[in-house]
């Protein structure tokens, strides 16, 4: 059985320990050089002296070392490796002429490397020390369709719409329209700012974007370009529902005109309305992944979420993941309330925001959906003190935490260092309620300036529920999270919510998250960038209704996973569920 040993190297920290792993390894201890430590002191672990009885592994006090036993057939499949004991990568995706491919799988699993691969920015040394040359590619790809893609790749143009583009202002400068101008290749520009609803906003300055618009800004700079193959990671970040179905639609025009497209996306809705085939990848976070063989997106996604690949006999979840196909029963009558709110409105130069009135109860979780540019963010700084409403007065005399739409921090330091400072009450409760399931202690020893977006992500919200709060406002906190984080990161949410007799406001795009973590929703209409008008909180049903009646999109429910599914606009199922008003949930 072949076997792989990872040592994270930021993560081990030989200052701080006594050598456990080399000091406790029973090939060490017969006199084999199992494991040798270098000039750093940090080991290097001999995969061929290694008998995978994993003493190293539970012994190392800061979980920087794995050793993985891998299947029979992944044995001489490596397409690279970072190096003796770092990273291993096992399979790419495959681009397809006229088709929208998609990878799904969990952050730091290897997505991006394979991106990096295929779009000819990092060579693949195919688990050698040295970067391969030409006939090794060849000979390792022979037969397969890879083969042929790498013999052309020096004469492939590609266009990347990379992950985080919330650090775009601050490298480019420039009015948006003269922006799409200059890197208009295709002659579509215009058609992009129209069907991407940019076209209001083509003669602002890109440093007073927001994230949705810079979103959509960089998917419409990566279409402008005349390349052969379009690459796009996590395009959906920051949208509403109505955008990413609009950015969907915008990414297969690309297919149907002959290109070949690969989406990395973590909204299951988006990924099926948009993709052809879908590549999963399995592994273990920052040690390996493996790209599965392409499978229709339907049963693709249905695989993904009952973590069995058949065909493969590998199992990589110990639990299938379903999704509830019914609402949830009413908010129960009764409950404390923690603050009511008067009827507020708020007004900027171009913008008018106009709240009803409402309530929120100990204990609840209210869900805040709406079209982009219609007030949530606004809604939540009034809340947070940030703001001051121009009528209305907001009594909050209780403790407020806020996790703001953009995670970023100035602090130089690791993460766990980050936490102590921020969370008042840093102890074992905190670590075992929080930390561990958002998996924040992987990453304890890791610079937070170094973190990737999902890890800061999830550093911000852990840092948010430790504060001693009454209410927890949260924007946007699904953004760069995996599928099996987000899921996490609600229950977390819930446990803690329910532990500490508080209340949150979960302001979100994925319709799923917001499904599974709300006990009624806050609902935003209006016009965006205009005005904007919110109602509630309203009972679960209704609200979803409300919303999804707005932004005119209905789903239906697989009958395999209970997963929602985007209906094609005036099918017949489309049809009917407008007609009997039920846009989401089955009656």
């Amino acid at each position: 059985m072949p076997r792989i040993a990872v040592v994270n190297r930021e993560k081990c920290q030989p200052e701080k320990c006594s050598a456990e792993c080399k000091n406790f390894c029973p090939g060490v201890r017969i006199g084999d050089e199992t494991i040798i430590l270098d000039e750093e002191e940090k080991p290097i672990i001999s995969e061929e002296l290694c008998t995978g009885c994993g003493i190293c592994v539970h012994k190392c006090p800061f979980n920087a070392i794995h050793i993985i036993n891998l299947p029979e057939e992944l044995e001489n499949q490596c397409v690279h490796r970072y190096g003796p004991n770092g990273f291993a990568l096992y399979g790419l995706p495959i681009p397809r002429e006229g088709k929208v491919s998609g990878i799904i799988g969990r952050n730091g699993i290897g997505k991006t490397t394979a991106l990096k691969i295929l779009g000819g920015k990092l060579r693949p040394n195919l688990g050698q020390e040295e970067a391969s040359t030409d006939e090794e590619l060849k000979e390792f790809f022979k037969g397969s369709e890879l083969q042929a893609y790498f013999e052309e790749l020096d004469e492939l143009e590609i266009s990347y719409k990379p992950q985080t583009i919330t650090r775009l202002p601050s490298k480019v400068e420039g009015e948006i329209g003269s922006l799409l101008d200059e890197v208009d290749e295709r002659g579509k520009v215009d058609q992009l700012a129209e069907d991407l609803d940019l076209k209001e906003i083509l003669d602002r300055k890109l440093s007073s974007l927001s994230g949705g618009e810079l979103q959509r800004l960089g998917i419409a700079a990566a279409t402008a370009k005349d390349s052969n193959l379009y690459y796009f990671d996590e395009p959906s970040s920051h949208l509403d529902v109505y955008q990413r179905l609009n950015v969907a639609r915008t990414i297969r025009k690309l297919a149907e005109e002959g290109k070949a497209v690969i989406v990395v996306e973590h909204d299951l809705a988006t990924l099926d309305y948009m993709t052809d085939y879908v590549h999963i990848v399995y592994g273990t976070p920052n040690a390996y992944g493996v790209i599965s063989e392409p499978r229709g997106v339907r049963i693709g996604i249905n695989v993904y979420l009952e973590g069995y690949l058949k065909e493969e006999n590998v199992r990589f979840r110990s639990k299938s993941i379903r999704f509830k196909t019914r609402a949830p029963t009413s908010y129960q009558e009764g409950a404390k309330s923690l603050f009511e709110f008067p009827h507020l409105t708020k007004s900027f130069e171009n913008f008018k925001l106009d709240v009803e009135g409402g309530d929120i109860s100990q204990g609840e979780i209210v869900g805040v959906v709406g079209p982009n540019a219609t007030g949530k963010t606004t809604f939540a700084k009034l809340l947070a003190g940030v703001l001051d409403p121009t009528s209305g007065k907001l009594k909050l005399d209780f403790k407020i935490a806020y996790k703001p739409q953009y995670p970023q921090t100035e602090f130089q330091g690791t993460v766990q260092e980050y936490l102590i400072t921020q969370v008042p009450k840093f102890n074992q409760n905190f670590e075992v309620e929080v930390l561990e399931p958002l998996g924040i202690d992987e990453i304890f020893e890791s610079q937070i300036q170094s973190l990737s977006g999902g890890e800061l992500q999830r550093t911000v919200i852990a840092s948010c529920l430790g504060q001693s709060s009454d209410l927890y406002l949260f924007d946007e906190p699904s953004a760069y999270l995996d599928v099996e984080h987000r899921l996490r990161m609600a229950r977390v949410l819930n446990r803690v919510i329910e532990s500490k007799n508080a209340a949150a406001l979960v302001i979100d795009h994925d319709v799923l998250a917001i499904d599974y973590l709300s006990d009624r929703l806050l609902v935003f209409t209006g016009a965006p960038g205009v005005e904007g008008n919110a109602m509630g909180p309203l009972e679960m049903r209704k609200g979803m209704n409300l919303f999804l009646q707005e932004v005119g999109v209905t789903f239906r429910r697989d009958p395999q996973t209970g997963r929602p599914r985007v209906n094609k606009p005036h099918s017949r199922l489309d049809e009917e569920q407008k007609e009997e008003g039920e846009y989401y949930y089955t009656k």
